[in-house]
């Protein structure tokens, strides 16, 4: 077991709105995915025969807005990777370590929170129902400084 040193997925995981991560969005940015998800139909399923419930798997995952960077990626054959361990893990008699792999797909694929910002993913405002666009999101927020938390008393008010 390797001791001490950075790791690959060691420390937090980027924030939007913190400064470095602006800065570092600069450079190569996050990426704003589609709230509606990926329209279509979903690739050919690339591994053998599918079982019915891998291929519900499937057709739900390439519905969902993290496949549009599935796709551009070709990551056809992880996702079916990922889909086939998930129907195993989902048995009641299923082994902890496919439980395990089926955690670090959720993370690489962009499934988990986590994996949705270390991958520097995020989505856009879901459409309201009227079809205008949501509100824009709030300026970002900053840390009250202490004449932010002291209490204005009007004269005269008190005793």
């Amino acid at each position: 077991m390797p001791r001490g040193g950075a790791r690959a997925v060691s420390g937090p995981p980027p924030d939007p709105r913190s400064l470095r991560s602006t800065k570092a969005a600069d450079k190569g940015g996050w990426r704003t995915l589609p709230a509606e998800g990926r329209e279509g139909e979903p690739p050919e399923w690339p591994l053998t025969t599918a079982a019915d419930r891998e291929m519900d798997l499937w057709e739900d995952l390439w519905a969902k807005p993290q496949a549009v960077v599935w796709e551009d990626m070709g990551q056809e054959l992880e996702v079916a990777l990922f889909v086939r361990t998930l129907a195993e893990a989902e048995r009641a008699d299923a082994r902890v370590d496919v439980k395990k792999m089926v955690r670090g797909y959720l993370d690489s694929l962009g499934l988990s929170v986590a994996g949705m910002n270390r991958n520097r993913w995020k989505i856009a405002p879901a459409l309201e129902e009227t079809g205008a666009a949501a509100l824009p999101d709030a300026a970002p927020s900053r840390r009250p400084s202490a004449r932010d938390r002291l209490k204005v008393v009007p004269s005269g008010e008190g005793a």
